[in-house]
């Protein structure tokens, strides 16, 4: 005698589902078209937060799943809700977020007709196809396990991303008998990992162990493969180093562990690169012309890349190209080395000294370094930093902040989208509450945002925002200022009272005025483990831009720590 499947609703399945597949927190808004999804959730006890806004519920999922590797969910409604999160899933996409947004859809009757019913969308699946990995409907309830899983599925193999799935609301609303069960180890992705070509793995190895002064440059596609990595770089004595997404990989701390302006110093003498999980935009965008595409590199070191996108080996090709997951990857590389008599190539004084001029440069990035300096000091190793967009943000992608842990430095990567921070800092918090979580963010960035203060307020999400009040978008400013004859338009702020706004919304806030005010307020609101604002008054135009340590086609400086000859821009405020 077979045993019938439970009667639910097919929003209940999809929570089911999604469960299944290791899904216990959900950031959501609710709405008519999902509101049985939203029935599901309470009846299952997963964890929901609420956000203001649709996009900090796309943002927040993204925090989540940058910090952790596992996948973020979220659930809007269709239409102008899943349009609101655009530009997180363009951020997701762009920083190998694996997410998965569960959304509604007009009734069945009404698909394609556009008869204008609510949140009705030409095409909401191919629209969304255009921002990210794939978008699909469970179009009968009863499949529903098969579509979330092979949706998760999808986010988090291959090079990871988001995914949405929609069901339209009369399915969602209705009961059918629908099976939910385990993801009968689909959570698994090992058979999803392409199968590593040897000869690819033996020509790499062989450039390596020719190299004399190496160095690997890791993405976000590394950072599951810190100790891997490690193991490698130890073994070859390379510098490993990185823009954004795959900083902390090593330890900045390591002798191994160089930031952008250590790495800039030591680039002119690598003669292998070795490319893990990264599209290598620092060396070959931002240190060259970033106005004119290069398919492969011109000159400077032999490059290897390790990727598991294939097709990232022909939009920039290297001399060799591994496709493989990256852990793997290197314990082959590991195997090959070390059992061919690899030893480390000793250019360490070099690589220490590179460090020690970057430290000294970076003292004239003011007063941007001593504000991270102050906050460096006094974030544990293992806690969260999630920079804005801002002075202060630009000037941490330099080494200024040192990054000491994997995954502990959550970046918006190349979209580069003002206002992601501060939402997506909530999500990293969520989903590490027991970690220090600091979203350092501008006053332009933050007000994309701030209603989410009543989101922190709400669920008592302990993030501390330093925010850095210039009264200005202060890029905007600055280039307006040198490149157009100071003719400023649209740059400058009138800002409320940040300190009172936080405080109406049950947020504790502070003023401070200098970085040792900054340290002991920041030191203060952790210990409280409240969230919290502290607000750094800056005078607008004083900051020192960082663009010249980010844009260096030349060396940093000489050995001797002489002039800067960086980027051939002006170190100014």
């Amino acid at each position: 005698m077979s045993i019938r499947a439970p009667k639910i609703t097919g929003g209940r399945a999809l929570v089911e589902a999604a469960r299944a597949n290791g899904a216990r927190t959900v950031f959501a808004l609710p709405g008519a078209q999902i509101y049985p999804l939203f029935d599901a959730l309470h009846a299952t006890g997963t964890q929901l937060i609420v956000p203001r806004h649709e996009q900090a519920a796309a943002y927040m999922a993204m925090g989540y799943a940058k910090s952790t590797g596992r996948t973020g969910v979220f659930a809007v409604v269709p239409g102008p809700g899943v349009l609101n999160t655009a530009a997180a899933l363009c951020t997701a996409m762009g920083n190998c977020a694996p997410l998965v947004c569960l959304t509604g859809q007009v009734p069945s009757q009404f698909l394609g007709k556009g008869r204008g019913h609510l949140h009705e969308l030409a095409d909401q699946r191919a629209t969304l196809r255009t921002l990210i990995k794939d978008a699909v409907r469970v179009d009968d309830a009863t499949d529903t396990m098969a579509v979330v899983t092979r949706a998760f599925r999808t986010a988090r193999s291959g090079r990871p991303g988001p995914v949405a799935v929609e069901m339209c609301w009369d399915v969602m609303a209705a009961e059918a008998e629908i099976a939910i069960g385990a993801a009968d180890g689909t959570t698994n992705d090992d058979e999803d990992e392409p199968a590593p070509d040897l000869d690819s793995i033996d020509a790499a190895a062989a450039v390596l162990r020719g190299a004399r002064r190496p160095m690997i440059m890791c993405g976000a596609g590394a950072q599951h493969a810190a100790a891997e990595v490690r193991e490698l770089a130890e073994l070859l004595g390379a510098p490993v180093t990185a823009f954004r997404s795959g900083r902390g990989i090593v330890p900045e701390d390591h002798p191994l562990g160089v930031a952008a302006v250590a790495a800039r110093e030591l680039w002119d003498g690598v003669d292998v690169l070795l490319g893990i999980g990264s599209r290598l935009e620092m060396p070959y965008v931002r240190w060259r012309d970033p106005m004119r595409y290069e398919r492969e590199p011109v000159g400077g070191p032999t490059l290897i890349r390790i990727d598991v996108d294939p097709a990232e080996m022909e939009r920039f090709r290297p001399h060799v190209g591994v496709v493989a997951d990256a852990a793997t990857a290197c314990r082959l590389l590991v195997d090959r080395l070390a059992g061919g008599g690899a030893v480390a190539r000793g250019w360490s004084d070099e690589v220490a000294r590179a460090k020690l001029v970057a430290r000294g440069l970076l003292q004239r990035l003011q007063p941007q370094t001593a504000y991270l300096e102050a906050i460096r000091a006094v974030v544990p190793r293992d806690g969260f930093l999630v920079p804005e967009l801002s002075q202060a943000g630009f000037a941490t992608y330099t080494g200024a902040y040192p990054v000491l842990e994997p995954r502990t430095y959550v970046s918006e990567g190349y979209q580069g989208t003002l206002g992601f921070g501060f939402p997506t800092a909530l999500g990293v918090k969520v989903a590490n509450p027991d970690k220090a979580v600091v979203s350092i963010t501008g006053d332009g960035g933050f007000a994309f945002g701030l209603q989410e203060l009543a989101t922190a307020a709400q669920y008592r999400i302990a993030v501390v925002t330093i925010l850095f009040n210039n009264r200005s978008y202060g890029n905007v400013l600055r280039d307006q200022e040198l490149s157009f004859g100071g003719r400023t338009i649209g740059c400058r702020l009138d800002n409320p009272d940040f300190v009172k706004l936080a405080e109406s919304f049950g947020v504790d806030a502070v003023r401070v005025r200098d970085p040792s005010a900054l340290r002991g307020a920041l030191d203060r609101a952790l210990a409280v483990g409240r969230p919290a604002l502290l607000e750094v008054e800056i005078e607008p135009g004083t900051e020192a831009s960082p663009w010249p340590f980010i844009h260096m086609r030349s060396r940093p400086t000489a050995m001797d720590g002489g002039s800067a000859a960086i980027a051939g821009s002006k170190l100014r405020p």
